[in-house]
């Protein structure tokens, strides 16, 4: 597949709502961010949110939700068993994925939580483009080993594929054949694939390979399972991208995407609009059995699995709202435009942009600072304090390793800037270009931080850090 040009004027286009319902924001001084920030620990998960003025700490459950999904929560039916808001919603899950068994839980890693707990297990290997934190987090809590098998032009941020989130199928089939250091294909209990591609940029999946994946997989008697919790914009990005889908809607193409697979596992707080919410939703009988078995012990009932009914009338809401062409055309517009503005100034980032953040490139922008002092996460801390915005780090404080008391860095060092579906205007979005050229001018001024508390699993939630 060949390269795209992405830097093309762009057309006019506004926002496809209005706004009905307005929330005030704290405005704070640097002196007081200055504090705040070391009252954190250097860490801005620690940050209380009244203190943040823009949050792009992530996109997960911060979206607004809609006046028909507001309405819905009153039809909400809190039935403890047997609920109709769950037969709506199972329904509504159905109707895109296809699958036979909607297992409802309160997220995505209560999800993955209850599959890997099923699957996993010490000399196993789950191969995925790419796992994200919890994911990775889940598969090796069991013992198991998370793969990463992305295509070698998702590893490089300059790189214009139109797809650099695709599994590299010639590596999955050599691991199928040969193992991963001498073990055999037995120990693959699953294989996965992540629309789109979050840890590698919020790249997308291209249907061709979704196929591949997939009758490589069922060719060796391998259940395939889509991480699918930005599955609309991967739609989008299909039918943006791929020859063969410009006059597909996105649901036709998402209905296509996950007739391929065996199951999915899904966080409703991204593309579906949620505040809460995600589902595991399998074909198997036996494995759905085995997680509804594990869903009534950890989370619920299986027709509410951890959520109030209301919560499950929102979500079926949210299921087609996202899909809406015009929201999908604005919502990837406007990571665009963030994306251009950025790199005029000189700033390097992922590249093509992705559909839910713009990804940026903490080893360039701190070329001074080592991986063992965290870029990234230097980055983010000096975001919040120029101008109270909230980043995340995607670099070696999350994908890291301290290994007797060493820390080994990761391969990239990303900043994450995601934006809430349907939240901030464009007012925001350029305060937000403003403030990181300010810190691009003074770069060379920052300096390293060093870990002086962390936990075994998902440190970067907990991390307490402080200046070199």
């Amino acid at each position: 597949m060949g390269q795209l040009e992405y830097n093309l004027p762009m057309p006019e286009i506004i926002e496809p709502f209005r706004i009905k319902s307005v929330e005030p924001i704290r405005f704070t001084t640097r002196e007081q961010r200055d504090k705040i920030l070391k009252d954190a620990k250097y860490n801005p998960f620690l940050i209380d949110g009244d203190d943040v003025l823009i949050d792009l700490l992530t996109d997960s459950g911060t979206s607004a939700m809609s006046a028909a999904q507001w309405g819905a929560i009153m039809t909400g039916d809190e039935s403890y068993a047997g609920s109709r808001s769950f037969k709506r919603f199972e329904a509504k899950v159905r109707e895109i994925f296809g699958f036979k068994h909607v297992i409802p839980t309160h997220q995505g890693r209560a999800a993955e939580k209850i599959l890997m707990a099923i699957v996993g297990g010490a000399g196993k290997i789950i191969p995925n483009n790419h796992h994200f934190d919890t994911t990775r987090a889940n598969v090796e809590f069991t013992g198991a080993q998370a793969l990463d098998l992305v295509i070698d032009e998702g590893k490089d941020p300059d790189n214009l594929h139109p797809f650099k989130g695709n599994l590299d199928v010639a590596k999955l089939q050599r691991l199928l054949e040969t193992g991963n250091g001498g073990l055999g294909k037995g120990q693959i209990p699953i294989g996965m694939i992540t629309v789109t591609n979050n840890t590698g940029g919020g790249q997308p999946v291209s249907m061709a390979n979704v196929k591949e994946v997939s009758a490589t997989l069922r060719k060796a008697g391998i259940p395939f399972i889509i991480d699918s919790c930005r599955f609309a914009e991967n739609a989008w990005f299909i039918k943006q991208r791929e020859p063969g889908y410009a006059d597909k809607t996105p649901k036709e193409i998402a209905q296509e995407m996950f007739s391929y697979a065996d199951g999915a596992t899904m966080s409703l707080k991204k593309d579906g609009f949620g505040n809460i919410g995600g589902f595991l939703a399998l074909n198997d009988d036996e494995l759905a059995e085995q997680a509804r078995n594990l869903l009534i012990l950890t989370e619920g009932f299986p027709t509410y699995g951890g959520l109030a009914g209301r919560d499950l009338e929102a979500l079926a809401q949210g299921l087609d709202e996202v899909l809406d062409e015009h929201y999908l055309e604005d919502r990837t517009a406007t990571i665009r435009y963030l994306a251009n503005k950025l790199t005029e100034k000189g700033v390097k980032i992922v590249q093509p942009p992705g559909g839910h953040a713009v990804y940026i490139d903490a080893k360039r922008f701190y070329p001074q600072i080592p991986a063992t002092q965290f870029p990234a996460q230097v980055f983010v801390n000096e975001l919040y304090l120029e101008g109270g915005i909230r980043g995340v780090e995607i670099g070696s404080v999350m994908f890291g390793k301290c290994v007797d008391g060493v820390e080994h860095g990761a391969d990239r060092e990303l900043v994450r800037l995601a934006l809430p579906r349907r939240v901030y205007t464009q007012a925001h979005v350029n305060y937000v270009a403003d403030v990181i050229s300010e810190m691009y001018d003074k770069r060379e001024e920052a300096i390293g931080l060093k870990i002086v508390k962390q936990a075994p699993f998902l440190r970067h939630f907990t991390a307490e850090l402080a200046p070199v």
